[in-house]
This record gives C-alpha cells, sequence and structure tokens, in this order.
C-alpha cells in the first residue's frame, strides 16, 4: 500500500488528485469540529450517559464523534448511504428505476439525482429527530440547547422557531455539503468519495483507541498484560479482512471460436470471478442498525413495569447472551439479500450464451444458472461466516475479558472501542483505493495505438 502511495505521489497528476483529496478530508474534519448554532453541548458529548448499543453509538462511529457533539457535519454521509441503500432496493421492485440501471451512463445519472433529493429528505427527517432531541436532553432530561436566561427554559415562540429552523437546516446543508464534497472527490481525487469521507471519520475515532489502550495500561495488573493482547488482536484482524475482502471463487468460462468475416474470435478459457465477501459490509451495518433500534427506543422512554418488556430490551443488550446469536443470524439473513440483488444467476447465464461461452460440463441455460445459484448460495454462507467471526469477536472479546476480571475482584472488563464493523470498513476503503490508484498509474503508462 504505501509503495503505491509513493509511487503516485510521484506522477504531478495523481499528485494534485492526492492533494485535492487531503483538501476535502481536512474541510471535513473542520467542519465536524464547528457546532452549530444555538446548541450547547458539553465537552461529554449528547451520548455520555446512553450505554449500551444504541443507535446513537452506532451514529457516533459513523460521524467520526460529529454527531456526539453536534456540530456541522453530525449527519456525515449517513443520510446518503441510507438513501443508496433505499435506491438500490427500490431498483429491484420498480421497473422504470430498473430500465434506468440498464440505460447506461444517462440512467446513471438521473438516478444519482434521485439519490441526492432522496438524501436531502433523509438528512432533513434526520436532522429534525436530532433537533427535538437535543431539545429534550435526551437521557440527561437537560437540554443541549441555548435556554433563555430569564427562565433558564427553552425558547417558544418565534424566537423558539427560528432557533429550531436554524438549528435544522444548518444539520441539512452539512449533509448536502458532504454529499457535494464526496462528489468532487469523484470528480477531482482520487475517486471513491464518500468511502473516503466515511473511512476519515472512523479513523479520527484512533486516537481514542489508543487513550484507551493507554488508559488500561496506567490501571495496572492484569490490564497491564490484557493491552499488548487487544494490540496484537487488531493487526491479526486486519490481516484476516485483508484475506477475506482479496478472496474469491472462480467460475471457469469456455468461449467458442467463431469466424467473423475474415478473422477468428474466441476460442479462449477465462473465468467469473466471485468475491468470497461479495456484500462487504453492508449486511454488518443492516443488522447493527436494527439491533441498535430497541435501545434507543428503551433509551427514549426510560424504565418500563412491565417484566416482559424489560426482558425484550434486555435481549438487545451486549452483555446479554442472546444479542450475539440474534447478530449473528441477522448478518447471515442480510448476507443472502444482499446477494440476491447483487447476482442474478438466471441474467449470469444469459450473458455467458449470448456471448458464446459455456461452463465446461454445464448445459448453457437453466443448467448453468442452477449451477452458478448453487456457487452463489455456498460462497455467500462463507462469506457470511467469516463476517460474523470480525463482527462478533470484539463482543465476545469483551465478555470474555469481564468474566476473567470478575474473577480476580476487577469490575471493568476490555472494551475494543474501534469495533469489527469500523475494521471491516477502514479495511476496505483503504484496499479499494489502493486499488483505483494501480488503475489510474496503469492508464498512464499504457502506450496506446497511436504510439
Amino acid at each position: 500500500m504505501l509503495k503505491t502511495l509513493v509511487n503516485a505521489w510521484k506522477i504531478a497528476d495523481l499528485r494534485k488528485k492526492l492533494l485535492f483529496t487531503a483538501l476535502i478530508v481536512l474541510i471535513f474534519r473542520i467542519g465536524s469540529a464547528i457546532p452549530v448554532p444555538f446548541t450547547n453541548i458539553g465537552s461529554e458529548g449528547i451520548i455520555a450517559n446512553a450505554n449500551g448499543s444504541t443507535f446513537m453509538n452506532y451514529l457516533t462511529m459513523m460521524t467520526g464523534d460529529a454527531f456526539n457533539y453536534g456540530t456541522i457535519f453530525a449527519m456525515s454521509i449517513t443520510p446518503y448511504i441510507n438513501s443508496s441503500i433505499i435506491m438500490q432496493l427500490l431498483a429491484v421492485a420498480i421497473p422504470a428505476l430498473e430500465r434506468l440501471q440498464k440505460e447506461g451512463e444517462e440512467g446513471r445519472k438521473k438516478i444519482a439525482t434521485i439519490t441526492r433529493f432522496v438524501t436531502i429528505a433523509l438528512g432533513l427527517l434526520q436532522s429534525t429527530a436530532y433537533y427535538f432531541y437535543l431539545r429534550s436532553g435526551g437521557v440527561s432530561a437537560d437540554t443541549f440547547l441555548v435556554t433563555n436566561p430569564a427562565t433558564g427554559e427553552n425558547y417558544t415562540g418565534f424566537f423558539g422557531f427560528f432557533q429550531a429552523l436554524v438549528i435544522i437546516l444548518c444539520f441539512t446543508a452539512g449533509t448536502a455539503l458532504i454529499m457535494w464534497l464526496g462528489e468532487q472527490i469523484n470528480d477531482k481525487g482520487i475517486g471513491n468519495g464518500i468511502s473516503i469521507i466515511l473511512f476519515a471519520g472512523i479513523v479520527s475515532r484512533i486516537p481514542t483507541l489508543i487513550t484507551q489502550i493507554i488508559g488500561y495500561m496506567q490501571s495496572g495488573g492484569p490490564y497491564y498484560a490484557l493491552s499488548p493482547i487487544v494490540l496484537v488482536i487488531l493487526v491479526l484482524m486486519i490481516a484476516f479482512i485483508v484475506w477475506m475482502d482479496n478472496a474469491e471463487r472462480r467460475v471457469p468460462v469456455q468461449y467458442a471460436k467463431r469466424v467473423v468475416g475474415r478473422k477468428m474470435y474466441g476460442g479462449q478459457s477465462t473465468h467469473i470471478p466471485i468475491k468470497v465477501n461479495m456484500s462487504g459490509v453492508m449486511p454488518v451495518i443492516f443488522a447493527s442498525s436494527i439491533l441498535s433500534l430497541p435501545p434507543t427506543i428503551q433509551m427514549f422512554v426510560g424504565e418500563v413495569d412491565s417484566k416482559f418488556w424489560n426482558g425484550f430490551f434486555n435481549l438487545f443488550s451486549q452483555t446479554h447472551w442472546a444479542y450475539a446469536i440474534i447478530y449473528f443470524v441477522f448478518i447471515i439473513a442480510f448476507a443472502y439479500f444482499y446477494a440476491s440483488i447483487q447476482y442474478n444467476p438466471i441474467e449470469m447465464s444469459k450473458n455467458i450464451r449470448d456471448n458464446g461461452g459455456s461452463i465446461p460440463g454445464i448445459r448453457p441455460g437453466e443448467p448453468t444458472s442452477r449451477y452458478i445459484g448453487k456457487i452463489i448460495n455456498r460462497i455467500v454462507l462463507l462469506g457470511a461466516l467469516l463476517l460474523s467471526v470480525v463482527a462478533l469477536f470484539p463482543i465476545v472479546f469483551s465478555q470474555i475479558t469481564s468474566f476473567i476480571l470478575a474473577k480476580v475482584g476487577y469490575e471493568q472488563g476490555m472494551n475494543i472501542s474501534l469495533g469489527g464493523t469500523s475494521i471491516i470498513i477502514l479495511v476496505g476503503v483503504a484496499l479499494e483505493t489502493v486499488k483505483q490508484l494501480e488503475s489510474q498509474m496503469m492508464m498512464r503508462h499504457y502506450k496506446g495505438f497511436l504510439d
């Protein structure tokens, strides 16, 4: 990776793109530290008392702590990610969107325009909900907004409306600006803009992880021995994700010879690469989002006198054994769901047959589609199991260390603040960016037919 970056830096054109991308990331980080007007959030943030796997913790992780402190970019790129997911799902259900996807560049531009409008709408809804959370004070029951000095309570009337309008519009404008910054990286930078911004937000939490580990080591006792183990585990997890991301199943395809005019085409053997982790981090994000909703609802409603509801909410606590099982099942289910959207065995079989190809030993048509479908099902299961190992390991590790430390008189276990989801995103974006740089360098060294 470092060698690729050094080689890219030596090329003037790519060096300009790298510097432009770095400038956009700097603007993103500055915006993530500027608070929105009329907010009054302390140094502990808005979710200091919101323990557990709530949706607030998930958004804080995705936004690089911007959500926790109510800054301009508090919504970050989560509305855009949600909008993209919605458009992908709708493209399967709505024939008009499916036709747009098949219209080439013009169709993709129209879908991108619709995605932008949906992003703004989601950003507005999310910003409105966030404003009411700040106004209510969340679990602290103390407002996070600038209050009336005469009464000490939230503003009402015209000024209260003006305050709400400014805060909501600032958060929504931050969403639109981040979307624009990501597109600028695609146009004038190294590409993969939205992922780069997500990468920058998660990387900003690494100092917090380092501080956390140093704090454990300063505590002495068993923490001093466990801290180096955490660092080794993080390195091993990164190596495991790199191996998982590069692993693929190659389906062989043989193309028959064809005579067109006086030339002969085909007669070559190739393969269809099917990635083991074909869904990327999306199943983990889907599963995390759904599992975080019950704790978030509990955070808003507070304590409930019902034994049933207390038991129900307790199931979604990371300290409960059922949480890991539900998380595991959701990852498997969403992996199959996302793969069914991405891969269509019937369409793949049709394309192979139309191009004069066939899989050795498999008849064209329906037998080929069944064969490809069977391979995809097996690969999805393997990829989902590997993904589950990465996603569940921090939770299992925290529970094991808590149990061991409790036996020797320590109450607090070792929490890895940089969880499996964050590491998968970091490694995946880094690998994708390096591949893009390598392809751009290859294009610049390719000699065309005019040379």
